[in-house]
């Protein structure tokens, strides 16, 4: 049997971390832009597209409602979808580049995504915080796309982590969570400041902390987090005088009544909760926890886990708003402490 034409013009990436079927239904819409399809014409069955692509039959019916919700297109009951209007109100192709796909992160995608709304398609990759994974990435046509959202995160100190982002055209680029101070000219940015906020977030938290013994900042080493996080730290706990430690590897690390700790990865907070308990000691008595990050099951894990966090959806909804507003400012997202049982 003959191919639909259109399959020519159709692509799923198996390495993207966007959904198959926005994948999809991105490429119909880009083939309709084009003029490669035209109003009234009859896309392939759900059947075809299922099995060109290798894909669920539900994948390829959801690409379809999701533009007949757009739409985009029609359906005839027993004939299947058509091209209903190939006048496209997107406006705008954004390149998403995440380090690792998270609860937190996956706020930001969706607050992002919510805010663009219609307007804009995403080719979203998630790069496993590799630099030459990341650098493949944006080896990528970067004329197909209008913006470049980055959110650079690395697991070593690359040199030339700056060069390889200031290739990329500044009235194209946003940075997401972080700032690269050797990226120069006028680009968009939603950033933390991770010195400043985790020194003023203990701050707010110091009558507490004034309870125990030994404040220690779960910090592990050859890891993306920012260097700042250990330098907030430590500038308020010599200004404080609190005694201070920073922990490299908790499964080492011998638990004391009298301690609290920081943790800034998720896998490290199972950890010290596990050691914890296993030793008989009571959270937010014998030992504390303050953790990055708020996520909705923080409020509820041990009757609620002090956090330390970034307003992630503010992040996701400004970074939509730059594209949206042809925007190139540098904003610094609010940062909050959020008390529970656990301190």
């Amino acid at each position: 049997m003959k191919q639909h034409p259109i399959f020519k013009y159709l692509f799923i990436d198996d390495f993207s971390a966007t959904p198959k079927y926005y994948q999809l239904a991105n490429s119909i819409i880009k083939a309709i832009a084009d003029g490669k399809v035209g109003e009234d014409d009859v896309l392939p069955s759900i059947n075809e597209v299922s099995y060109v692509f290798e894909i669920s039959r539900d994948t390829a019916e959801k690409a379809y409602k999701y533009l007949k919700s757009l739409g985009i297109l029609g359906s005839v009951p027993g004939k299947g979808y058509f091209v209903k209007n190939t006048h496209l109100g997107r406006q705008y192709k954004i390149l998403l580049l995440f380090n690792k796909l998270s609860e937190h992160k996956k706020i930001i995608y969706d607050s992002f995504a919510a805010k663009l709304g219609e307007l804009g398609s995403i080719d979203f990759y998630i790069y496993n915080s590799d630099f030459a994974l990341f650098k493949k990435l944006l080896s990528q046509k970067l004329d197909d796309y209008t913006h470049v959202v980055i959110l650079p995160h690395f697991r070593e100190r690359w040199d030339n982590v700056d060069e390889v982002i200031n290739s990329i055209p500044k009235d194209k680029l946003i940075l997401l969570d972080k700032k690269l101070k050797d990226v120069t000219g006028e680009y968009g940015a939603v950033y933390e400041n991770f010195q400043k906020d985790i020194y003023e977030a203990l701050e707010q938290a110091k009558d507490r902390l004034q309870t125990y013994q030994t404040i220690k900042l779960i910090f592990p080493e050859h890891s993306y987090y920012p260097d700042e996080i250990r330098d907030g730290f430590e500038q308020f706990c010599q200004n404080y005088a609190f005694t201070s430690e920073v922990v490299a590897d908790i499964e080492e690390e011998e638990i004391r009544p009298g301690d609290v700790y920081i943790n800034v990865r998720e896998n490290d907070l199972v950890v010290l909760i596990e050691k914890i308990i296993s030793l008989g000691l009571v959270i937010g008595k014998d030992v504390g926890i303050i953790t990055y990050n708020e996520t909705p099951l923080k409020k509820l894990i041990l009757n609620g886990l002090t956090t330390i966090s970034t307003d992630f959806r503010s992040m996701g909804e400004l970074a939509a708003r730059m594209i949206l507003d042809n925007s190139r400012e540098q904003i610094e997202v609010p940062f909050n402490i959020i008390m529970r049982p656990s301190l």
